[in-house]
């Protein structure tokens, strides 16, 4: 069941990896790393509850390993000769295998979590983007992530604070993602970067649409802002309330913002 909030701004929230929930036959098929669920967006919904009144949200209580809602329901690659996962994936972060010998999901079962998870999410999140652009002539979908700041097999160093993705520009208006980065140059003692290693995934790019009145922008967010980066991926309050303070600044400004005339 896909979670939504309505709220009547052009604001929408997406939470495509926060979920924790596995069907029982699917996690018997799970080896002992795919299991621990390390590669989930923690807290993430806890997060960005209450920032901004007003916004939509919508989430999927499913977790990644069934099916990944952010990438291409065709299994087309994001990132073409980097390291990382696929529509189901078949490793965690780190490049371990997930699943048991012999029981990774073959094509089948693939459309089948795709009619199943996949395919509700995103009918969702286009019902609600309709919506608001219904009643404000746009939308702006900020599609929320989380990651560890360490992961070598994907990205090389010490991962920035906030990750803004916007597909090099292509997703929303200029001014949206300049407001965006500004807010985040501006919160002290917090790294940030603009399209580094994330420029914006699946979803991102899906629904950014511009020249539309369909705006996306994607904030990935380095986990040690806000939790433990580590089992049992502990939140910590005092963390999370100063960065909370900086998301909330970011949502307002976003939801607040009209397009030029």
């Amino acid at each position: 069941m896909i979670e939504v909030t309505q709220g009547a701004s052009p604001l929408v929230l997406g939470l495509p990896h926060t979920g924790t929930n596995v069907p029982p036959d699917i996690r018997d098929c799970l080896n002992e790393t795919g299991q621990a669920l390390a590669d989930t967006d923690w807290h993430i919904h806890d997060l960005y509850a209450g920032l901004a009144e007003g916004v939509t949200t919508v989430r999927t209580p499913i977790h990644r390993y069934v099916i990944d809602v952010n990438r291409d329901p065709a299994g087309i690659s994001l990132y073409p000769g980097q390291n990382t996962t696929t529509l189901v994936p078949l490793t965690d972060f780190d490049g371990l295998p997930i699943w048991q010998n012999g029981k990774d999901p073959d094509a089948a079962e693939i459309t089948r979590r795709r009619d199943a998870y996949h395919a509700p999410y995103h009918a969702a999140l286009t019902t609600e983007l309709e919506r608001v652009k219904a009643i404000h002539g746009f939308a702006i979908l900020y599609d929320c992530h989380s990651i560890r700041g360490n992961i070598p097999f994907l990205f090389e160093g010490r991962l920035p604070d906030f990750n803004v993705g916007t597909n090099m520009g292509q997703t929303c208006d200029a001014a949206i993602e300049a407001r965006t980065v500004a807010h985040c140059e501006a919160a002290e003692g917090y790294t940030s970067t603009l399209n580094g290693r994330f420029k914006g995934g699946w979803t991102t790019r899906h629904y950014g649409r511009p020249a539309d009145g369909f705006h996306a922008i994607q904030m990935e967010l380095a986990q040690a802002t806000y939790c433990q980066e580590s089992p049992p991926w502990t939140y910590l309050p005092e963390r999370a309330d100063n960065l909370r303070t900086h998301l909330t600044k970011i949502l307002t400004d976003l939801k607040n913002w009209r397009p030029s005339a």
